[in-house]
């Protein structure tokens, strides 16, 4: 038999009995690879699966966890062309922190007409209400609150 054909060709003295052949059958479909080796490929690909999932987790749970602060609008009332008025309900974790909350008002194409920070002072309870007027550049047919931050502005701050 010669190596083209798959069988096997006695080894002379300097060759080794592991070599593998170079042409023929056994070389197009080379052995299996050892169990070893798949048990190896199987622990780092689980690993890899987990080392993803944990950080799919933790990139959800900081873009969808509850927010330290929240506002959300409870009423508006349109007091005059130029005048909104706008009730407002602020959610905070830490009551003894102050926050920042901007409230706009809107125009019937959408577009915003009028803006207004305010400061919500440290103390009291996590969940607290104000009311605040904004005044608007053009009629106004809404009153909403854009959003609110634990971090407040320096000019925002009240005086010591």
């Amino acid at each position: 038999m010669s190596s083209s054909d798959g069988g096997s060709v006695e080894p002379g003295p300097a060759e080794d009995k592991s070599t593998i052949p170079r042409s023929g059958p056994r070389a197009t479909y080379p052995v299996e690879q050892s169990s070893s080796s798949k048990k190896r490929w199987f622990y780092a690909l689980s690993a890899l699966v987990v080392v993803a999932g944990v950080g799919l987790a933790y990139a959800g749970y900081t873009q969808f966890a509850d927010p330290e602060v929240s506002g959300s609008a409870t009423a508006f009332e349109i007091l005059s062309s130029d005048t909104v008025s706008v009730q407002y309900t602020v959610n905070r974790s830490n009551p003894d922190e102050a926050v920042a909350c901007v409230v706009r008002a809107r125009a019937q194409d959408g577009a915003e007409v009028g803006r207004r920070e305010v400061l919500i002072p440290a103390g009291g309870e996590t969940q607290v209400g104000a009311k605040t007027e904004v005044l608007t550049s053009r009629p106004a047919v809404i009153g909403e609150v854009f959003g609110c931050t634990a971090t407040v502005p320096p000019y925002l701050k009240p005086a010591a």
